[in-house]
Order: structure tokens, then C-alpha cells, then sequence
């Protein structure tokens, strides 16, 4: 199923209110990040303590090392603060941050916080060497879009609550599921910014909820 846009004028109404989205920044590429949703519109702040995730309109996880990752969440509680954070709120994840959110990571198996209803595969793609950048048919509006893979995990299996927007080889590479987005690649690392403005409209619709 497409994703639709609003009428004009809802955006304009929509867009009229800047929307403070965080970037958990514990590592990664969490500066491209913000960069990017700078230039979309939004108003970006860096979060490295749980108590940072309050105020937020949304969260992005970035790409990264899961495993490092984990560790800087066992800090403070911030694991189950990010958990607590991501079961109500919109969270934007990507590469890494894909990891961390699904229900169940393999190769290995890891922690994680268990909220997208997905089971996702660590490296699945091979080394950093077999990185690269491909161009795929998606369902947001505008045609194919270019898509960076680094040492990107695979999404092997999804619930029937998550929404598949883009594949690769068969497999998704971009889903929604309700308050939640999560891709495979690196949207921060291209001048495309419709998945941006994707997670902007998630977190204005979930404001009127």
C-alpha cells in the first residue's frame, strides 16, 4: 500500500509547529543525522542521558555498532528508559538502530529492545568492503530511492502489523510499524530527503492522536 500525502494546506498547517526530534549520539553517525533533520525542518538535539529524552518529539537511533551501542545503555538505566521512550513514542531507526529495536536479532542472537515486531539479521550483507549503494523501488511518493548499505543488517521476518515500504533482494529495507520506522540503510548519507519528512509526518500524526 502507498504512503499518501496530506492536502497542501494540512501541511502547511502541520509543518506550522517545529518539531524537536532527538538523536541518541552514544555513538555512530548521529551528526549526519541531525544534520539531515535539520535540513528537513526540524529542530535536532543530541541525547547521550536518559533524562535528555524528555521533551522530545521523536527519537532517531543511528547506524553504528549495536554491540558498543548496548554497552552505553547499561549505563543509568538507560536501556529501559530507550524501551519505556520507544513503546509510546516515535522512534526513527536505522542500520544499528534497526537492531536495537527489533524483537529478535540473530548472528548472533542480542539484546534488544523488543518493540518492532521484526526479526533482523546482524552483517547480513557482508563486511565493510561489500558496502554499497543502490537505487530501489519504493512506496513513498517520488520513484525509486537511493539507498546506502554499510555492513547492514537484513530484516528476515515481520509481523503482520509492519507495513513493508522497500525491499532488497526480497527483503525489506525500509517498514513502519504505527509510531515506529525503521530502515536497513542509510537515508542521512543521501540529499533525498523523503524519509525525513516520513518520520516528520509520524510524529505530527501521532501529536493528534
Amino acid at each position: 500500500m502507498a504512503i499518501k500525502t496530506a492536502p497542501a494546506a494540512h501541511q502547511s498547517a502541520a509543518n506550522s509547529k517545529s518539531l524537536t526530534i532527538g538523536v541518541l549520539a552514544l555513538q555512530g553517525d548521529y551528526e549526519a543525522h541531525a544534520r539531515a533533520f535539520k535540513s528537513a525542518g526540524a529542530n535536532t538535539v543530541l541525547v547521550r542521558k536518559p533524562l535528555e529524552l524528555s521533551g522530545l518529539d521523536g527519537l532517531v537511533l543511528p547506524g553504528g555498532e549495536s554491540t558498543t551501542m548496548l554497552k552505553f545503555l547499561e549505563k543509568n538505566n538507560f536501556f529501559d528508559a530507550l524501551g519505556k521512550f520507544a513503546s509510546t513514542m516515535p522512534c526513527f531507526a536505522t542500520c544499528a538502530g534497526c537492531i536495537l529495536l527489533a524483537r529478535e536479532v540473530l548472528h548472533p542472537k542480542q539484546r534488544s529492545l523488543g518493540v518492532l515486531d521484526a526479526t533482523v539479521e546482524r552483517n547480513a550483507y557482508g563486511r565493510q568492503i561489500d558496502s554499497t549503494i543502490l537505487t530501489l523501488p519504493t512506496e513513498l511518493p517520488g520513484g525509486p530511492l537511493e539507498m546506502v548499505f554499510i555492513r547492514s543488517p537484513r530484516i528476515a521476518r515481520v509481523g503482520q502489523g509492519v507495513q513493508v515500504l522497500a525491499r532488497r533482494d526480497g527483503f525489506p529495507t525500509l517498514v513502519r510499524q504505527g509510531h515506529l520506522l525503521a530502515a536497513t540503510f542509510h537515508p542521512e548519507m543521501t540529499s533525498d530527503s523523503r524519509v525525513q519528512q516520513l518520520f516528520l509526518d509520524i510524529v505530527r500524526a501521532h501529536q493528534t492522536r
